[in-house]
């Protein structure tokens, strides 16, 4: 009997000893695969606003990251539903196209005015809906944390942040003509603290 025992313990630890001992995990989708063994992060990431809203997409290590497009959306005068929607599409758009592991948004600033501060409570709203429909991860930022992460200060101004992007990534001239706006700068900012929090 002990030993059939020994025999059976000796089978199980050569048995055990050939287990990998971090067996990879099962995936039913082949491109879950891919994007698990990806070191590549890409955030959506928005600057929430009602009247203007930054959007951008960042890719790559935090040291070296890429932006594949910024802009502001910036809803036509009309009903506060029409606009929160067109905040939402653009959203949406953006993810279908860019296809991102993640979404990134500032948190709400409540030392800005009440008017302001609902305005943009409500963008956040649509923005978090159109993140919910597409099962996308969200992950909130404060302001603190992006100046710390674009400029190792946490209470830079908005001049700060905006000299340090273009040494942080490559930065497109905007089209002749036009200006980049502040809210553009900070989705940019915020999408780069999004990839320093993930790494």
């Amino acid at each position: 009997m002990k030993a059939r025992k020994s025999e059976a313990t000796e089978r199980f630890a050569r048995a055990l000893a050939r287990r990998p001992r971090n067996p990879e995990p099962r995936y039913a989708d082949p491109k879950a695969r891919q994007i698990a063994r990806s070191p590549i992060s890409r955030v959506l990431a928005i600057d929430p606003g009602y009247d203007r809203c930054g959007i951008a997409v960042v890719e790559g290590d935090p040291s070296r990251p890429t932006l594949l497009m910024s802009g502001c959306v910036v809803p036509a005068a009309g009903a506060r539903a029409t606009r929160l929607a067109r905040v939402s599409q653009a959203v949406t758009s953006a993810i279908k196209k860019y296809r991102p592991n993640s979404l990134a948004i500032e948190t709400l600033f409540f030392s800005i005015n009440k008017k302001t501060a609902i305005g943009v409570a409500e963008a956040r709203g649509a923005i978090l809906a159109a993140a919910g429909a597409a099962a996308l991860p969200v992950l909130e930022c404060s302001p603190q944390q992006v100046k710390s992460a674009v400029t190792g200060y946490g209470n830079a101004d908005k001049a700060a942040i905006a000299r340090m992007i273009p040494k942080l990534l490559a930065l497109p001239r905007p089209p002749a003509g036009k200006k980049r706006l502040d809210d553009e700068l900070d989705a940019i900012a915020i999408g780069i603290t999004a990839l320093a929090r993930s790494h």
